[in-house]
């Protein structure tokens, strides 16, 4: 095959943004061997297969020289081991005997998860979303309510044209006058909690999620999480995207479900039914070193809607609710 850097593969439930896989493999030499990809999300499922593997469903990729020394000694070495579970298992056997590693970029999502994706999907580590797996089982969604799960991808068409580098990609910030800590993962969803909290807890996925063995407790995970807001004014309310969504902006939509009775004496975000988020898009955001973008509550005069902008932190700018810094 001819003019050929790089051959990746994933499972047929498993959905790529091309562009942003073009960026991350941009990044690495295609004439040197790499094997690029990640791991599981599940600690059990890691242990039971490896820590050094790059799962299937999640996608990896191996450069076009790799290929070739894995083509000329694959036969053999897959003889070698006769009890190991799926192809990419057998992959990383042979890349060890290649005395290759897994080069891990945190992208990728093999997602052996169940439950409600809307815990790692709002707190998307800082890099660009490549692809998403496991999205076909019945009980991993992304949208709330949404039967169809085709339909569900399809909303991330529109900010995936507008601007796939910042897709997922989360911002903090605070609105001072009505205390609340709003959560913005671009493209997808924004949280309003009430009250303050912290980035470094705002980071953190949230366990809205078991793991592929049906565990709960943080030690289940590969990556650290926070628990679900227990308490009722803690909840946070959700604004998912919607289709509406402009050239100009994204807009999120309230995910309307029965108010709590909160006895905090502020604010409550339930008055906003529209969160409208302004975004310049910026394709070169990964050539240079990852950081969150920021994010800004802006005045505005429209009924029961907040306006957002987000965009890359300004000199001296930081993550934290003006007094505190």
């Amino acid at each position: 095959m001819k003019n050929v850097r790089w051959f990746v593969t994933g499972d047929d439930d498993t959905f790529f943004v091309p562009d942003n896989l073009v960026k991350v493999l941009q990044k690495y030499d295609h004439n040197s061997y790499f094997y690029i990809g990640r791991t599981s999300e599940s600690h059990l499922q890691n242990i039971d297969f490896s820590y050094n593997m790059a799962y299937g469903g999640g996608g990896f990729a191996i450069n076009y020289p790799l290929a070739i020394a894995l083509e000329k000694m694959q036969d053999k070495c897959i003889e070698r081991y006769p009890g190991l579970y799926g192809s990419d298992d057998r992959i990383q056997a042979c890349m060890a005997e290649l005395g290759v590693p897994l080069t891990k970029e945190k992208g990728f999502h093999q997602f052996d998860v169940y439950g409600n994706l809307v815990g790692l999907l709002a707190a998307h580590p800082i890099a660009p979303l490549v692809s998403l797996h496991h999205l076909d089982m019945e009980a991993n969604y992304i949208f709330p309510n949404t039967k169809d799960k085709v339909a569900a991808l399809k909303r991330f068409r529109r900010p995936m044209k507008m601007d796939s580098a910042g897709l997922m990609q989360q911002s903090i910030c605070y609105d001072k006058n009505r205390n609340w800590t709003v959560s913005v993962s671009w493209g997808y969803v924004v949280q309003i909690f009430r009250g303050t909290f912290l980035a470094r807890d705002m980071e953190l996925p949230e366990r809205t999620f078991v793991d592929w063995h049906h565990k709960a407790e943080n030690t289940a995970f590969s990556f650290n999480t926070r628990p679900n807001r227990m308490h009722k004014c803690q909840i946070p309310f959700m604004y998912y995207i919607s289709t509406a969504t402009t050239s100009a902006a994204t807009e999120y939509l309230l995910h309307k479900t029965p108010l709590q009775n909160c006895e905090w004496q502020m604010p409550t975000p339930s008055q906003i039914e529209i969160v409208d988020v302004y975004k310049t898009p910026n394709p070169y955001l990964w050539d240079k070193p990852p950081r969150r973008n920021c994010c800004r509550i802006l005045p505005t005069t429209k009924r029961r809607t907040m306006v957002i902008d987000v965009g890359e932190c300004k000199e001296d700018e930081i993550i934290a609710l003006r007094g505190q810094n």
